[in-house]
């Protein structure tokens, strides 16, 4: 089927352009015809294809007979009582009930394991509404955090105008304040809306004791029995997610993070430039951990000691206060020495910035790995990123560092790798780190992830086709003149060895391009690779402009042939937009 789109050029022209149908591509129809008689495609004949081209080994006949009876509520395909015919296998195939992660993989995880075992989903000063500098704090980015299943809130919490209540702001900026009632409210009503596993509130404290006590009086009265207290003595080790079911955890850390950053402005003028659009390239680790300025003041040298900051806590903390905190937090002195005590009867979190941790793991990524194996490591964005702009979280999860923390009122590329990440798991806001994370190897070596090592498996990808934009966007939104032209960008986030982008050919005038491209991509630690498909329209004489994006876990695919949903900047799923893919492990 075909119709006719017509552009307006000037006023006495017009450009006509034919639009078809989606139709199946080759491949598609060549396997309806292997596994179908006579045109038709039985219950039985799909559940062949389920478990020989999808890998769904556990198929039966039962589940092809659901998926027949599905697509014989949409009327316009005319499902023959024996089975189907060609366009509903394609419709079912690019439909919704063919995702690429399975929706019915719910939290599969070990959750058992202490809270350092796990990737944790992590936000940066979650108040934050925009920049970094002169935005609204609310409450509504936690609450939409919350429902994202971050499991990490960060509050900074001041004194207020009058000294006699707590406000959380972005301190020294022109951000405007909110209370800290209303945000502790708010934790309370969306925490465990989307997950029930743990919810950890970091606190950056500037208060005085006395108001130190009203927050742990603000604290106890909204939260009650779910918040967690462990007791005067400190935790030997951390509580297991299992364990933390539906609990509020308290944990501090030291304040003026922002104030400790000496990187240069105008790599922050760099990073802001393409965030408009796209977001900047995530950074690439076979070079970003070899291109740090050397001439940067170890910035451990003026931060708090450990041991002293506990002992200050002790000193000059509101008691009703400290009794709440049940994950302490200091800084290092003296470089990056303080990093490497480890105590064996007591647990701790570290923050380091992401150059920090840059420098930290060019001489001492195996410290830094055998720190996280009992500690908690977190990781924040450097202190001139006032646009509220991301780092490559791979960065930290490549040694371990379990809070990885972005800036979740922004978008781009990196926070698009943190969506894929948490996707994995049930999506709950927990992901177990791979044992090679965990456990030391053979001679007890510890993982290396710049070290080149063997291919463990190869992700095979094809793009046949994708569609959908002509319903979720206007017909001039791409090209006033004519349809769009576009091409579609698939790689791999993960160690330096696997990360790669490659792209299609381009589709030009076309809302339903057909590629039908196959790419491989040799893959040395599949445990950490995400998937990243973007899609592009090409603009000759600017910059190509945005037509979607995901980032899947590659240790979540499904193999065989899925429809692909893509989602927009903000990663919000669209309606509509849709790569049909096919995935194959060799």
């Amino acid at each position: 089927m075909t119709s006719k789109q017509t552009y307006r050029v000037c006023f006495c022209f017009r450009r006509r352009f034919k639009q078809s149908a989606a139709e199946a591509p080759k491949e598609i129809k060549d396997l309806f015809n292997a596994y179908s008689e006579n045109g038709i495609m039985t219950a039985e004949h799909l559940c062949k294809f389920l478990v020989e081209i999808q890998g769904e080994k556990n198929a039966t006949t039962e589940d092809a007979e659901n998926i027949i009876d599905s697509l014989r509520e949409l009327k316009h395909l005319n499902i023959f009582r024996r089975g189907i015919h060609l366009e509903a296998f394609f419709r079912y195939l690019f439909g919704n009930s063919n995702p690429p992660l399975s929706p019915s993989l719910e939290v599969h995880h070990d959750m058992t394991a202490p809270l350092s075992h796990y990737f944790i989903y992590t936000g940066h000063n979650s108040y934050l509404t925009g920049n970094q500098l002169s935005s609204d704090c609310s409450d509504v980015p936690i609450i939409k955090a919350l429902q994202r299943c971050v499991r990490v809130i960060e509050l900074d919490i001041w004194p207020n105008s009058t000294k006699d209540n707590v406000d959380v702001l972005h301190g020294r900026t022109l951000t405007t304040p909110v209370e800290l009632i209303k945000c502790l409210r708010s934790i309370k009503e969306h925490a465990f809306y989307k997950s029930i596993f743990p919810v950890v509130i970091t606190l950056e404290d500037h208060l005085t004791p006395d108001l130190q006590a009203k927050v742990a009086q603000m604290l106890t009265q909204t939260f009650r029995d779910a918040l967690f207290t462990p007791g005067s003595e400190g935790l030997e080790e951390f509580p297991s997610p299992e364990s933390l079911k539906q609990r509020i955890v308290i944990s501090t850390k030291p304040p003026k993070e922002y104030l400790q950053a000496k990187e240069k402005e105008s790599d922050s003028q760099k990073d802001s430039a393409d965030e408009e659009n796209w977001g900047n390239e995530v950074n690439d680790l076979k070079v970003g951990l070899q291109d740090i300025d050397k001439n940067d003041s170890d910035e451990g040298d003026n931060e708090e000691d450990v041991d002293d900051g506990d002992h200050k806590l002790q000193q000059n903390t509101a008691p009703e206060y400290r009794r709440l905190i049940a994950i302490h937090a200091g800084k290092l002195k003296g470089g990056l020495a303080g990093l490497l005590r480890m105590e064996p009867n007591k647990v701790r979190r570290l923050s380091l910035s992401e150059q920090q941790l840059e420098k930290a793991v060019l001489t001492r990524g195996a410290e830094v790995i055998r720190f996280t194996q009992r500690n908690l490591l977190r990781v924040y964005p450097k202190g001139i990123r006032v646009d509220s702009s991301n780092y490559n979280p791979l960065l930290g999860w490549m040694y371990g560092a379990q809070m990885v923390a972005l800036n979740m009122q922004g978008y781009g590329r990196s926070l698009w790798l943190m969506h894929g990440m948490f996707r994995a798991n049930g999506g709950c806001g927990y992901v177990k780190k791979p044992d090679f994370l965990l456990n030391a190897g053979p001679h007890n070596k510890v993982f290396d992830p710049k070290a080149k090592s063997q291919t463990k498996k190869t992700l095979k990808v094809r793009v046949y086709m994708g569609e959908g934009w002509n319903y979720d966007f206007k017909r001039t939104h791409f090209d006033a003149y004519s349809p769009p032209d576009f091409y579609t960008r698939v790689g791999i986030a993960g160690v330096p060895a696997d990360s790669v982008m490659k792209k299609t050919k381009i589709i030009e005038d076309n809302w339903t391009p057909v590629w039908d491209e196959e790419f491989t991509f040799p893959l040395t630690v599949p445990e950490m690779a995400l998937l990243r498909i973007e899609v592009h329209e090409y603009d000759m004489s600017e910059k190509d402009d945005f037509g979607g994006q995901t980032c899947l876990p590659v240790s979540e695919l499904r193999t065989g042939i899925r429809a692909v949903p893509l989602h927009n900047r903000k990663g919000e799923q669209y309606k509509s937009v849709k790569l049909l893919m096919r995935f194959d492990f060799i």
